[in-house]
Protein backbone atom coordinates (compact mmCIF):
# COMPACT_ATOMS: atom_id res chain seq x y z
CA UNK A 1 0.00 0.00 0.00
CA UNK A 2 1.40 3.48 -0.85
CA UNK A 3 2.25 6.12 1.67
CA UNK A 4 -0.50 8.28 0.58
CA UNK A 5 -3.14 5.87 0.73
CA UNK A 6 -2.23 4.32 3.82
CA UNK A 7 -2.76 8.37 5.37
CA UNK A 8 -5.67 8.91 3.25
CA UNK A 9 -7.21 5.29 4.77
CA UNK A 10 -6.20 6.62 8.62
CA UNK A 11 -7.50 10.00 7.85
CA UNK A 12 -11.10 8.48 6.65
CA UNK A 13 -11.08 5.98 9.90
CA UNK A 14 -10.10 9.37 12.05
CA UNK A 15 -12.65 11.17 10.52
CA UNK A 16 -15.42 7.75 11.20
CA UNK A 17 -13.90 7.67 14.74
CA UNK A 18 -14.34 11.16 15.89
CA UNK A 19 -18.33 11.13 14.87
CA UNK A 20 -18.47 7.71 17.06
CA UNK A 21 -16.44 9.86 19.62
CA UNK A 22 -18.51 12.37 19.69
CA UNK A 23 -21.61 10.74 19.60
CA UNK A 24 -20.60 9.21 22.66
CA UNK A 25 -19.34 12.42 24.34
CA UNK A 26 -22.99 13.80 23.71
CA UNK A 27 -23.72 17.18 26.03
CA UNK A 28 -22.01 16.04 29.27
CA UNK A 29 -17.79 15.15 28.69
CA UNK A 30 -16.48 13.76 31.70
CA UNK A 31 -14.32 16.58 33.81
CA UNK A 32 -11.65 15.51 35.59
CA UNK A 33 -8.57 17.26 36.91
CA UNK A 34 -6.98 14.69 39.37
CA UNK A 35 -5.61 10.92 38.55
CA UNK A 36 -7.99 9.91 41.80
CA UNK A 37 -11.42 11.51 39.66
CA UNK A 38 -10.33 9.47 36.76
CA UNK A 39 -9.64 6.12 38.48
CA UNK A 40 -12.91 6.75 40.48
CA UNK A 41 -14.39 7.12 37.05
CA UNK A 42 -13.04 3.81 35.72
CA UNK A 43 -11.73 5.63 32.11
CA UNK A 44 -8.37 7.74 31.19
CA UNK A 45 -9.96 9.46 27.80
CA UNK A 46 -7.25 10.14 25.29
CA UNK A 47 -7.24 12.28 22.06
CA UNK A 48 -4.42 11.31 20.07
CA UNK A 49 -4.06 11.85 15.85
CA UNK A 50 -4.93 9.30 13.51
CA UNK A 51 -3.60 10.64 10.44
CA UNK A 52 0.38 10.72 11.32
CA UNK A 53 1.51 7.15 11.79
CA UNK A 54 3.79 6.13 12.95
CA UNK A 55 2.55 8.10 15.47
CA UNK A 56 -1.14 7.79 15.27
CA UNK A 57 -2.52 6.03 12.92
CA UNK A 58 -5.27 3.19 12.28
CA UNK A 59 -4.93 -0.48 12.10
CA UNK A 60 -6.82 -2.90 9.66
CA UNK A 61 -9.69 -2.44 11.54
CA UNK A 62 -9.64 1.40 11.86
CA UNK A 63 -8.84 1.41 15.21
CA UNK A 64 -6.12 3.97 16.81
CA UNK A 65 -2.76 2.34 16.86
CA UNK A 66 1.05 3.81 16.75
CA UNK A 67 3.48 5.12 19.15
CA UNK A 68 1.16 7.53 20.87
CA UNK A 69 -1.54 4.69 21.25
CA UNK A 70 0.59 1.96 22.96
CA UNK A 71 2.06 5.14 25.50
CA UNK A 72 -2.08 6.08 26.41
CA UNK A 73 -2.30 2.41 26.75
CA UNK A 74 0.45 2.52 29.20
CA UNK A 75 -0.69 5.11 31.00
CA UNK A 76 -4.50 3.96 31.94
CA UNK A 77 -2.23 0.59 33.25
CA UNK A 78 -1.20 2.63 35.84
CA UNK A 79 -3.90 4.26 36.31
CA UNK A 80 -5.84 1.22 36.85
CA UNK A 81 -8.24 2.25 34.08
CA UNK A 82 -9.98 1.73 30.79
CA UNK A 83 -8.60 3.32 27.98
CA UNK A 84 -11.11 5.30 25.52
CA UNK A 85 -9.04 6.99 22.43
CA UNK A 86 -10.92 10.08 20.84
CA UNK A 87 -9.60 10.65 17.39
CA UNK A 88 -8.08 14.33 17.43
CA UNK A 89 -7.04 16.82 14.64
CA UNK A 90 -4.10 19.20 14.60
CA UNK A 91 -6.28 22.39 14.74
CA UNK A 92 -8.73 21.06 17.24
CA UNK A 93 -6.68 19.00 20.05
CA UNK A 94 -6.46 21.79 22.15
CA UNK A 95 -10.33 22.76 21.66
CA UNK A 96 -11.00 19.19 22.70
CA UNK A 97 -9.19 19.30 25.11
CA UNK A 98 -10.51 22.65 26.81
CA UNK A 99 -13.64 21.27 26.37
CA UNK A 100 -13.48 18.52 28.70
CA UNK A 101 -13.83 16.02 25.52
CA UNK A 102 -10.77 14.45 26.53
CA UNK A 103 -8.57 14.30 29.72
CA UNK A 104 -5.40 14.77 28.01
CA UNK A 105 -3.47 14.68 24.60
CA UNK A 106 -1.09 12.62 23.48
CA UNK A 107 -0.75 13.56 20.42
CA UNK A 108 2.27 14.36 18.43
CA UNK A 109 1.99 17.77 19.97
CA UNK A 110 5.26 19.59 20.11
CA UNK A 111 5.92 22.11 23.37
CA UNK A 112 6.08 25.49 22.39
CA UNK A 113 6.15 28.93 24.43
CA UNK A 114 2.69 29.64 22.22
CA UNK A 115 1.02 26.18 23.14
CA UNK A 116 2.04 26.59 26.43
CA UNK A 117 -0.07 29.77 26.85
CA UNK A 118 -3.09 27.98 26.71
CA UNK A 119 -2.19 24.21 28.00
CA UNK A 120 0.06 22.70 30.46
CA UNK A 121 2.72 20.19 29.07
CA UNK A 122 4.52 17.01 30.31
CA UNK A 123 8.18 16.22 30.13
CA UNK A 124 8.62 15.24 26.75
CA UNK A 125 8.27 11.27 26.05
CA UNK A 126 8.91 11.33 22.16
CA UNK A 127 10.33 13.95 19.73
CA UNK A 128 10.96 14.36 16.01
CA UNK A 129 12.52 16.41 13.20
CA UNK A 130 10.81 18.81 11.26
CA UNK A 131 12.09 19.51 7.72
CA UNK A 132 11.61 21.28 4.54
CA UNK A 133 11.33 18.27 2.03
CA UNK A 134 11.81 18.66 -1.59
CA UNK A 135 13.47 17.11 -4.48
CA UNK A 136 16.62 16.67 -4.69
CA UNK A 137 16.76 18.91 -7.97
CA UNK A 138 15.35 21.91 -6.28
CA UNK A 139 18.08 24.44 -5.50
CA UNK A 140 17.05 25.06 -1.65
CA UNK A 141 20.02 26.29 1.04
CA UNK A 142 18.83 28.99 2.94
CA UNK A 143 15.07 29.86 4.20
CA UNK A 144 15.70 33.11 1.19
CA UNK A 145 15.69 29.92 -1.28
CA UNK A 146 12.00 29.65 -0.36
CA UNK A 147 10.53 32.42 -1.57
CA UNK A 148 9.38 30.79 -4.88
CA UNK A 149 9.13 28.00 -3.72
CA UNK A 150 4.85 26.59 -2.98
CA UNK A 151 5.01 24.60 0.03
CA UNK A 152 2.15 22.52 1.74
CA UNK A 153 2.16 22.12 5.47
CA UNK A 154 -0.93 20.30 7.48
CA UNK A 155 -2.94 23.28 8.91
CA UNK A 156 -2.01 24.35 12.96
CA UNK A 157 1.23 21.87 12.88
CA UNK A 158 4.57 22.42 14.28
CA UNK A 159 5.85 22.53 10.83
CA UNK A 160 3.48 25.25 9.68
CA UNK A 161 4.22 27.27 12.65
CA UNK A 162 7.89 27.02 11.84
CA UNK A 163 8.11 27.62 8.04
CA UNK A 164 5.66 30.44 8.42
CA UNK A 165 7.70 32.15 10.84
CA UNK A 166 11.28 31.56 8.64
CA UNK A 167 10.01 31.89 5.11
CA UNK A 168 10.62 35.09 3.04
CA UNK A 169 7.73 37.44 2.66
CA UNK A 170 5.75 36.11 -0.16
CA UNK A 171 6.57 32.68 0.08
CA UNK A 172 3.18 31.03 -1.16
CA UNK A 173 2.72 28.30 1.92
CA UNK A 174 -0.75 25.90 1.13
CA UNK A 175 -2.11 25.16 3.98
CA UNK A 176 -4.19 21.96 4.11
CA UNK A 177 -6.32 20.03 6.58
CA UNK A 178 -3.68 16.91 7.17
CA UNK A 179 -0.88 15.30 6.47
CA UNK A 180 -2.42 13.19 3.91
CA UNK A 181 -3.62 16.06 1.75
CA UNK A 182 -0.41 18.36 2.17
CA UNK A 183 1.56 15.01 1.06
CA UNK A 184 -0.78 14.10 -1.92
CA UNK A 185 -0.03 18.25 -3.09
CA UNK A 186 3.93 17.37 -2.99
CA UNK A 187 3.14 13.79 -4.77
CA UNK A 188 0.83 15.32 -7.51
CA UNK A 189 3.19 18.24 -8.34
CA UNK A 190 0.51 20.93 -7.05
CA UNK A 191 3.53 22.12 -4.61
CA UNK A 192 7.57 21.87 -5.04
CA UNK A 193 8.04 21.06 -1.35
CA UNK A 194 6.16 20.22 1.71
CA UNK A 195 7.19 20.97 6.01
CA UNK A 196 7.01 17.46 7.41
CA UNK A 197 8.89 15.20 9.81
CA UNK A 198 11.48 12.65 9.57
CA UNK A 199 8.63 9.93 9.66
CA UNK A 200 7.10 11.32 6.52
CA UNK A 201 10.74 11.63 5.11
CA UNK A 202 11.30 7.82 5.63
CA UNK A 203 7.89 6.57 4.50
CA UNK A 204 7.67 8.98 1.45
CA UNK A 205 11.40 7.55 0.03
CA UNK A 206 10.46 4.18 1.04
CA UNK A 207 6.92 4.15 -1.12
CA UNK A 208 7.99 7.54 -4.12
CA UNK A 209 12.20 6.36 -4.26
CA UNK A 210 11.58 8.10 -7.85
CA UNK A 211 10.61 11.52 -6.50
CA UNK A 212 14.01 11.58 -4.73
CA UNK A 213 12.99 13.78 -1.42
CA UNK A 214 15.48 15.10 0.29
CA UNK A 215 15.88 17.15 3.49
CA UNK A 216 16.54 20.78 2.37
CA UNK A 217 16.34 22.81 5.80
CA UNK A 218 15.64 21.31 9.08
CA UNK A 219 13.24 23.95 10.64
CA UNK A 220 12.95 22.98 14.07
CA UNK A 221 13.69 19.97 16.71
CA UNK A 222 10.24 18.89 18.11
CA UNK A 223 10.37 17.73 21.77
CA UNK A 224 6.71 16.49 22.38
CA UNK A 225 4.71 16.51 25.49
CA UNK A 226 1.22 15.03 26.73
CA UNK A 227 -0.93 18.18 26.81
CA UNK A 228 -3.43 19.16 29.96
CA UNK A 229 -5.64 21.44 30.55
CA UNK A 230 -3.64 24.53 33.31
CA UNK A 231 -6.09 23.53 36.13
CA UNK A 232 -5.01 20.08 36.30
CA UNK A 233 -1.46 20.31 37.45
CA UNK A 234 -1.88 16.90 39.69
CA UNK A 235 -2.48 14.33 36.34
CA UNK A 236 0.51 16.68 34.99
CA UNK A 237 2.69 15.55 37.50
CA UNK A 238 1.28 11.98 37.51
CA UNK A 239 2.13 12.16 34.07
CA UNK A 240 5.97 12.98 34.74
CA UNK A 241 6.34 10.28 36.93
CA UNK A 242 5.21 7.69 34.73
CA UNK A 243 7.53 9.13 31.56
CA UNK A 244 10.36 9.13 33.37
CA UNK A 245 9.60 5.32 34.39
CA UNK A 246 8.72 3.67 31.21
CA UNK A 247 11.77 5.39 29.97
CA UNK A 248 13.74 4.04 32.95
CA UNK A 249 12.23 0.40 33.03
CA UNK A 250 12.22 0.32 28.99
CA UNK A 251 8.92 0.40 28.13
CA UNK A 252 9.02 3.28 26.05
CA UNK A 253 12.14 1.96 24.15
CA UNK A 254 10.26 -1.26 22.96
CA UNK A 255 7.43 1.00 21.59
CA UNK A 256 10.33 2.91 20.09
CA UNK A 257 11.24 -0.04 18.55
CA UNK A 258 7.92 -1.56 17.68
CA UNK A 259 7.16 1.24 15.91
CA UNK A 260 10.08 3.09 13.93
CA UNK A 261 12.51 0.12 14.22
CA UNK A 262 14.92 1.18 16.54
CA UNK A 263 15.89 1.80 20.83
CA UNK A 264 14.85 4.94 21.50
CA UNK A 265 17.75 7.31 22.34
CA UNK A 266 17.50 9.45 25.25
CA UNK A 267 14.35 11.94 25.12
CA UNK A 268 15.23 15.83 24.93
CA UNK A 269 15.22 17.69 27.34
CA UNK A 270 11.96 20.32 28.43
CA UNK A 271 12.25 23.17 26.45
CA UNK A 272 12.98 26.27 27.75
CA UNK A 273 10.97 29.38 27.26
Amino acid sequence: MSLFKSIARRSLGALVLAGFAAAALGTAPAKAATPEEIKARGKLMVGLLTDYPPFGGTDAQQQPAGYDADVAALMAKALGVKLELVPVTGPNRIPYLLTNKVDVLIATFGITAERSKQVLFSNPYSSLTIYVLAPKSLNIKTTDDLKPVTISVARASTQDTAITAAAPQGTQIKRFDDDATALQALISGQVQAMGASNTILAQLNKDYPQLNIEPKLTMREQANGMAFRKADTALAEFANKFIAEIEKNGELSAINKRWFGVELTKLPPMPQF
